[in-house]
């Protein structure tokens, strides 16, 4: 059960989980958040022309990146490629619409299948919100094809070759939050449910120039390429919100 904080600043409310400290849903966003060990920090600016940032979910105890004004700059400078190899820019995805973007470890990743899978149960859901499904995966455009037609997933799915999406979200990466104990017995339940790692694509050089060590995470975008209103960071491989905090994030 969610406790309940009130700031006296700006009529902002803060809704902080028992479970993660560090997840927020602010209803009156400031310009600047920085969340450390569980203090939230808030610095508030008159300027209308930065990211909003309505609710964030980070490892407990780790320094949040700073979502601040200079994201959006970012942002615009990101592409991906869809499956035919068109070249987008990241925030395209949802200047027009409201979007859940999943971002994943790679195209090859078992976790990244059952991903793929949970978010597309609750598709129907998001369809009559409105709500657009997409993946992104560090990779090629063909790697990202496979992918595609092994998971049938429901959603849109791109290729971001170059990293680019990860390094402007500032998503970890490392071999200290691949090898968990807690990722080795969800890899072991997944092979147990019959979900396979794709071992080719996982060893492919776009993915093993890296390791295989990147993280991703899940983000709730739009409309309006400024806006994005929820972001969970996986703190290690295999860290999936609850379905239901994403769906109250774009849904509700």
């Amino acid at each position: 059960m969610a406790t309940l904080l009130q700031t006296t600043t700006f009529f902002n409310t803060v809704q902080t989980n028992k479970k993660n400290c560090n997840s927020l849903f602010i209803k009156k966003t400031p310009h600047l958040i920085n969340l450390e060990g569980g203090r939230v920090q808030f610095s508030f600016s008159p300027r209308r022309n930065g990211v909003t940032v309505s609710a964030i979910s980070s490892s407990p105890g780790n320094l949040s990146p700073l979502i601040n004004e200079d994201i959006p700059n970012l942002l615009n400078k990101v592409t991906v490629f869809d499956l035919d190899g068109r070249e987008i820019v990241i925030s395209d995805l949802w200047k027009d619409r409201k979007a859940v973007v999943a971002f994943a470890r790679h195209f090859g990743c078992v976790l990244c299948r059952k991903r793929a899978d949970y978010l597309a149960s609750a598709k129907d859901k998001m369809d009559k919100a409105g709500v657009a499904l997409v993946l992104i995966g560090p990779g090629s455009v063909d790697q990202a094809k496979v992918f595609a037609e092994q998971t049938k997933f429901r959603g849109e799915v791109y290729a971001d070759p170059t990293y680019s999406s990860y390094e402007a979200f500032s998503f970890v990466s490392g071999i200290s939050t691949t090898f968990t104990p807690k990722a080795g017995l969800k890899i072991i339940q997944l092979y147990m449910e019959g979900y396979r790692q794709d071992w080719g694509l996982s060893f492919e050089k776009d993915t093993r120039t890296r390791g295989g060590w990147q993280q991703g995470g899940i983000v709730v975008a739009g409309p309006g390429k400024n806006n994005i209103s929820y972001i969970h960071k996986d703190k290690e491989a295999g860290d999936d919100p609850d379905i239901k905090d994403i769906l109250e994030a774009c849904c509700s």
